[in-house]
């Protein structure tokens, strides 16, 4: 009896014993777990979540002002096929064989490939016979197993067509056939505008203009998916729904751009110029309703692929206008001021200026705007403006010449005119030396003559679209309502007169022989011509110049201004802004104010009927 006692406790005592190391052990456990592997275990709770996918909603477009299409999104594929898919190893491979002829001569006819059919077969073949799917040389493979049939995008009519191919008409499990979404962002208007409109990168972001400024409302909010298995396949199920981008509605005019393109493109083609630019624009309203950039490739060929519009350079003698109107409306001159200018130049402390002409003569501030001097323009400013060269900036940004012009575009750059370090240097300035502004700066400087001193910011975009519902709306912004005195603009749009209509002195009035600068008989025409040797390593360049015309028309009611802007021609003796820039605003002036319909055109006058 004792010993079955001692059995029975003895047992009891081994239980408890277990039961409180287990206890021990569990306790441990918890403790480890807690505190030195919670990182550990929580990663791998994360790498246990649901395989969430993201749901690219659809892009916006991009329209001009009419509603014509300037960038959409059409839909696009890329072309896959897993040769792993069991069904085509079944029966010794006999399904596989019995169609890879058919697919490659399928494929070759929709997508034609350099190898033709054979290529395709032995792509096929080589990833349909390698295990691991790797280091297959000539053969394009995702994820280092999955064939991909065509490196580009197909179009939805193509994939449609692949479908239909035997053994791809199967589907995916017996086939392997399987697309990816890959939208394409087509411009249908070509390489009108393209860099203001912008691209877009792979990952599908903007990268460059309009994309990229409005990204956040083109590429709308992405949805997610959870991919889950269902009716024994697996599945991307919805859990929030892609909301697609808003649609851009710009200020831009697809047939104003093709007119300014065209024109400029002529332009540089004739002089061989490295680059250039041009702008139109509403003068009332600041809508840009036109701009192209256009640079010179390798081959001669001239294509958008830098926004010159946005970029900084000297301005050259267009900004003699701005000295003028700073000098006329702080009472340092008078139109009728007379200046000697000399043949051999004038030289000014360490610095030489001389002119276009060669002669000496007597010019009025007003004749010397007209034709341009250098050394009236120098002998004006420092005259009127000699040890207060502070004033004489404080006064240009008063004029708001340097308020930061606003613009969509990313990597627009601000006005630089800083006050001068010495006389030498504000002497230089009053011709656009050692100042530097954008090509739409200046522009929007004389849009604001035109405006009756009223300086407002360009813009490009109208409205945001959601659909039929407008989100946000642009307008109309003021930079200054008033540039100067109602006297000093008066004086300075008779002087931009002479620039045009002086036929003895006028830099884009007439050639030597008679022919028509930026002079028309269909559209009367205001403006100033610029000229500027091109800074490179710290050296002027005798033989490199740009050019420039910017304008307003029609001179007596403006509607719109503009400006075109050429760098390095080459194919002349000799460099005239008014010959080139001049022609180029001319032609687009003659063609934009028939076009919008404002004024009708009658015989060969300067008169105009309001379009009824």
């Amino acid at each position: 009896m004792p010993d079955n006692r001692q059995n029975t406790v003895f047992r009891f005592a081994l239980v408890f014993l277990l039961i409180a190391a287990g206890f021990v052990i569990v306790l441990a456990y918890i403790i480890r777990i807690q505190w030195f592997e919670r990182d550990k275990w929580l990663g791998t709770d994360s790498s246990r979540k649901p395989n969430v996918t993201v749901i690219a909603p659809q892009r916006g477009n991009i329209l001009d002002h009419e509603g014509r299409l300037l960038a959409g999104s059409i839909p696009g594929y890329y072309v896959y096929m897993d040769t792993r898919v069991p069904a085509l190893h079944q029966g010794g491979d006999t399904l596989f064989y019995r169609y890879v002829d058919s697919v490659a001569i399928g494929l070759n006819r929709i997508l034609p490939d350099a190898d033709g059919a054979a290529g395709y077969k032995r792509k096929m073949i080589k990833s349909f016979n390698h295990k691991n799917g790797k280091n297959l040389r000539g053969v394009k493979l995702e994820n280092g197993t999955v064939l991909k049939l065509c490196p580009n995008r197909v179009s939805y009519i193509q994939k449609r067509e692949i479908e239909k191919i035997p053994l791809f008409n199967r589907g995916y499990y017996k086939s392997g056939l399987h697309f990816k979404d890959a939208p394409q962002r087509k411009k249908p208007f070509g390489s009108l505008a393209s860099r203001t409109i912008g691209n877009i990168l792979s990952n599908g972001k903007g990268n460059t203009g309009l994309e990229k400024t409005f990204e956040d409302d083109l590429h709308g909010i992405d949805g997610l998916a959870v991919r889950e298995r269902m009716g024994g396949k697996w599945e991307n199920v919805p859990v929030r729904e892609a909301i697609n981008g808003y649609d851009l509605v710009t200020t831009l005019d697809a047939n104003l751009l093709d007119i300014t393109e065209t024109a400029l493109r002529g332009c540089l083609e004739r002089t061989q110029a490295d680059w250039g630019c041009c702008i139109l624009m509403e003068a009332n309203s600041g809508k840009i309703r036109a701009i192209c950039n256009l640079d010179r490739s390798s081959d001669g060929t001239y294509n958008e692929r830098a926004n010159h519009a946005v970029t900084r350079v000297e301005p050259g003698s267009t900004f003699k206008t701005i000295s003028m109107m700073a000098a006329l409306d702080d009472g340092k001159v008078n139109l009728t001021d007379s200046f000697e200018v000399y043949k051999k130049g004038w030289t000014y402390l360490s610095s030489s200026h001389t002119d276009a002409h060669k002669f000496d003569t007597v010019f009025t501030l007003r004749s010397a705007l007209a034709v341009s001097s250098n050394i009236a323009f120098a002998k004006m400013v420092t005259q009127s403006y000699d040890k207060k060269a502070s004033k004489f900036v404080d006064k240009l940004q008063s004029m708001g010449i340097c308020d930061s012009v606003y613009s969509e575009i990313p990597g627009a750059q601000k006005p630089r005119v800083d006050v001068p370090k010495d006389a030498v240097t504000l002497s230089k300035m009053a011709y656009g030396y050692y100042v530097e502004l954008t090509p739409m700066q200046i522009l929007t400087f004389y849009n604001g003559i035109a405006n009756n001193g009223r300086m407002i910011r360009p813009y490009l975009v109208e409205k945001v679209m959601d659909g039929d519902e407008v989100i946000r709306r642009f307008d109309t912004e003021t930079i200054k309502s008033s540039m100067c005195s109602k006297s000093t603009l008066e004086d300075v749009k008779v002087a931009l007169h002479d620039v045009v209509w002086d036929n003895k002195l006028g830099t884009a009035s007439r050639q030597p022989w008679g022919a028509p600068k930026a002079q028309s008989k269909l559209v009367p025409i205001a403006g100033k011509t610029g000229t500027a040797q091109i800074l490179r390593n710290g050296k002027y360049q005798t033989r490199e110049h740009r050019m420039t015309f910017v304008g307003y028309f029609p001179e007596d009611k403006p509607l719109y201004s503009c400006i075109c802007m050429v760098e390095f021609p080459k194919n002349y003796g000799y460099y005239d802004a008014g010959m080139d820039c001049g022609l180029v605003v001319r032609q687009i002036a003659e063609k934009t104010i028939v076009y919008s319909g404002h004024y009708v055109i009658k015989g060969d006058s300067l008169v105009y009927e309001k379009n009824k």
